[in-house]
C-alpha cells in the first residue's frame, strides 16, 4: 500500500476518535483567544485538523509521485465525506448548524456519489473540479471554527464560522449542479 493510501486510511481511522471525543460529556472548558471552548471539542478539533491535512497531503503526494490508484480514487472522497458528514451531524444535533442545511449537504453528497458510480460503470472517472475543492476546503474550515465556538472572531462579533459554513453550503449546491451539468450525457445514454 502506497503512502497516499495509508494517509487516506489514517483519515478513516481518526473519524471514530473524533466521534468519541464529541460524545464525551466532560464539561471542562478553557478560554482560548477570549472564547470558551470545551476541552473535548478542542482535542476533537485537533484530530479533525490532522485528518483534514491528510486529505491535502495524500492528494499532493499521489499526483506528484504518480501514485494514483483505484483504491485512492474510491477511498479518498469516501474518507472526506465520512469525516465532514460526521462533523456536520454533531453540529446539527447541537443546533449549531440548521438541520435543513445538513440535509442539503447529504443530498448533494449522495447524488454526486451516485453520479460517480454511474460514470465509473461506464468507464469514466470524475476528478474533483475546483468548485468541489472549494466546497471541501470551506467545509473543513467552517467545521474547525464551529467546533471551536468561532474562536478568534467571537470577541469581535464576526460570525466567521457561520459565514464560511454558508459559503460551503453554496459551493455544495453549485458544485453538485456543476457535476450533473457536465455529465448529463450519461443519463441520455443510460435511459
Amino acid at each position: 500500500m502506497n503512502l497516499p493510501n495509508k494517509l487516506t486510511l489514517l483519515r478513516i481511522i481518526l473519524i471514530p476518535f473524533y466521534t468519541v471525543l464529541l460524545c464525551l460529556p466532560i464539561p471542562n472548558k478553557i478560554i482560548l483567544l477570549g472564547t470558551s471552548i470545551q476541552i473535548t471539542y478542542l482535542i476533537a478539533t485537533v484530530i479533525f485538523i490532522v485528518a483534514s491535512f491528510t486529505d491535502y497531503l495524500d492528494g499532493q503526494i499521489a499526483r506528484k509521485n504518480n501514485l494514483v490508484t483505484n483504491f485512492g480514487k474510491f477511498a479518498d472522497p469516501l474518507a472526506d465525506k465520512l469525516l465532514v458528514l460526521t462533523a456536520f451531524i454533531f453540529l446539527a444535533v447541537d443546533k449549531i448548524i440548521p438541520a435543513w442545511a445538513l440535509a442539503i449537504i447529504i443530498w448533494r453528497e449522495l447524488a454526486v456519489t451516485g453520479l460517480r458510480l454511474l460514470l465509473a460503470d461506464h468507464g469514466e472517472v470524475v476528478a474533483a473540479a475546483m468548485p468541489g475543492k472549494i466546497k471541501t476546503f470551506s467545509q473543513m474550515i467552517s467545521i474547525i471554527f464551529l467546533n471551536l465556538n468561532n474562536v478568534g472572531f467571537a470577541s469581535v462579533n464576526i460570525p466567521f464560522a457561520q459565514i464560511v459554513f454558508y459559503i460551503s453550503l453554496f459551493f455544495a449546491v453549485y458544485s453538485g449542479a456543476d457535476y450533473f451539468y457536465k455529465n448529463w450525457s450519461i443519463f441520455e445514454n443510460s435511459i
